[in-house]
């Protein structure tokens, strides 16, 4: 019972249950997919697994529709950054936050246009959101990079200094190596599939088959899932 009202208070979280959701929607689409393309006899559970792949997405743009405030909170937050973080890492972050920002305007836009409520042509406006996701993504892979390198460097001193690392220093530098080694691969799986929704022409888009981009779709929120879980332990980590 302990477990089922911890379940249940977790969900009470937006961000616990649009995780939650996007990981399902994902999965209903890699598994549909697959059965959609094994032929006849599975086509129709298939096409059911899409569909309801297809509403779970359409419920997380009508959920972010009140993200944009939130956003607002975190960038201004942020601003340019904090002085003693590394020139390039503050670089990478401010020019993410603003892609976010501007994409969360242009998803409403293409949501309004498709639901009638705005005269306009839901195409370019669903183009130029995916675009600024994308940028965002690209960003988030340069500044994991960056800031993997950083760290391998600390992990691989001259023998004086590495004498003076303290464990507990040292195990919060592999983890946290660790953890941007995954957010690094799922934003790598969401920047393929940003790509692919992009307009035809443009790299791979429009290329990949619907159970590939639920493979690439789960892997992602599955890492995503793991690193919010574990986030805690980095947390003692550096503290002890």
């Amino acid at each position: 019972m302990a477990a089922l009202s911890d379940l249940a208070s977790a969900l009470e979280s937006c961000r616990v249950r649009d995780r939650l959701i996007r990981t399902l929607g994902y999965s209903c689409q890699l598994v549909g997919g697959i059965l959609v393309e094994q032929g006849p006899g599975r086509s129709e559970i298939g096409s059911h697994l899409l569909a309801l792949s297809s509403q779970l997405s359409h419920w997380r743009t009508v959920l972010r529709l009140f993200d944009d405030l939130a956003m607002f909170a975190y960038t201004k937050h942020y601003g340019l950054g904090p002085k003693d973080e590394d020139a390039f890492v503050r670089f990478m972050s401010v020019l993410g936050n603003l892609a976010d920002q501007l994409y969360y305007p242009c998803e409403h836009v293409a949501w309004a246009a498709d639901t009638h409520l705005v005269p306009l042509r839901s195409a370019p406006w669903w183009t130029l959101s995916t675009a600024f996701w994308a940028s965002s993504l690209f960003l988030s892979i340069a500044r994991s990079l960056w800031i993997m390198r950083k760290l391998r460097q600390t992990l691989r001193p001259s023998a004086e200094v590495a004498s003076q690392l303290p464990r507990s220093k040292r195990c919060a530098v592999e983890w946290q190596l660790r953890s941007e080694l995954l957010l690094l691969l799922s934003n790598a799986a969401d920047l393929a599939n940003a790509v692919h929704w992009l307009p035809p022409g443009i790299l791979w888009a429009g290329r990949f088959p619907p159970w590939l981009v639920g493979l690439l779709g789960t892997i992602s929120s599955l890492l995503r899932a793991y690193l919010a879980l574990r986030a805690d332990t980095l947390a003692e980590v550096v503290t002890s």
